[in-house]
């Protein structure tokens, strides 16, 4: 008897998508001094009790499970060995960057993004190296809810999410609309190879969170409302990233702190 083809699982699908923003707050970054006053203006966050309440339990669970996670990860493999990993991970993301910069009409950025791709699986040994960067295409970010933004779709609520971290309602559905774009969770989901996506999820959300380890310790040591400075660098960052970087007023281009990173391939002769 033949087997029927598989639909995707929608209880996989989404415990895929919940994975891949464990590490939501680890791309929060500092602004420029003077922005917060004028960033407070801007925030729209009417449910902000039930926020709070589970800002507080992803901070438990993130002290239990994905920070001791992130410094195994660290202690164990070595930086050389880091950076490979989210070069490949990056390079997995290229066919939806790719798609959102078509769905925005930026063409000139959609050329950079594949020829990132092309460059990076084949030169760069299925993408575990950088050669794009140094050959002038630089890598840029681009999601479902940067596009929606650019057609002039609001935020809408402040939401913190649980495990998924802080979001905005445009955000939120712009994830979901990313995670069907993506070909290798389509194809993971459609070929009963489900665990890919958690996998993947998995590696980027402790991958991100090891990276941030020390900015976050800073923001929070150096916060007097840690919910409302993660609130407030979250919504400034995604208001910059909407913009692609101009001006932005009193939402500024920012980006997330950390160590350069370097093509594996240099690391390897520095180290």
């Amino acid at each position: 008897m033949e087997r029927s083809i598989q639909r995707p699982r929608p209880l996989l699908a989404a415990l895929s998508v919940v994975a891949g923003l464990l590490g939501g707050c680890a791309s929060i970054t500092a602004p420029p001094a003077g922005t917060a006053a004028a960033a407070a203006d801007e925030i729209n966050d009417p449910i902000e009790g039930v926020n709070r309440f589970v800002f507080a339990i992803n901070q438990a669970g993130d002290k239990l499970v994905l920070r001791p996670a992130a410094e195994l990860y660290r202690f164990a493999v070595p930086r050389v060995g880091r950076d490979m990993v989210r070069n490949f991970l990056d390079n997995l993301e290229s066919p939806v960057i790719l798609a959102n910069d078509l769905l925005q009409g930026e063409f000139e950025r959609a050329v950079t993004t594949s020829s990132r791709f092309v460059i990076n699986t084949t030169l760069g040994f299925a993408g575990v190296a950088d050669p794009a960067t140094n050959m002038g295409f630089v890598r840029h970010e681009e999601d479902f809810g940067q596009t929606l933004g650019t057609y002039g779709v609001q935020p809408g609520p402040y939401l913190m999410l649980p495990i998924f971290g802080p979001s905005t309602l445009r955000d939120a559905g712009g994830r979901v609309v990313d995670h069907f774009l993506d070909p290798v969770n389509n194809y993971a989901h459609n070929t009963d190879r489900d665990y890919l996506t958690l996998v993947r999820s998995g590696m980027s959300a402790v991958d991100s969170r090891e990276r941030a380890i020390e900015t976050l310790d800073d923001i929070e040591r150096n916060s007097i409302d840690f919910y409302a400075t993660v609130r407030s660098l979250y919504l400034q960052r995604r208001a910059a990233q909407v913009r692609n970087g101009e001006d932005s007023g009193a939402f500024p281009d920012i980006h997330m702190t950390e160590e350069p990173k370097r093509d594996a391939t240099t690391a390897m002769k520095k180290e």
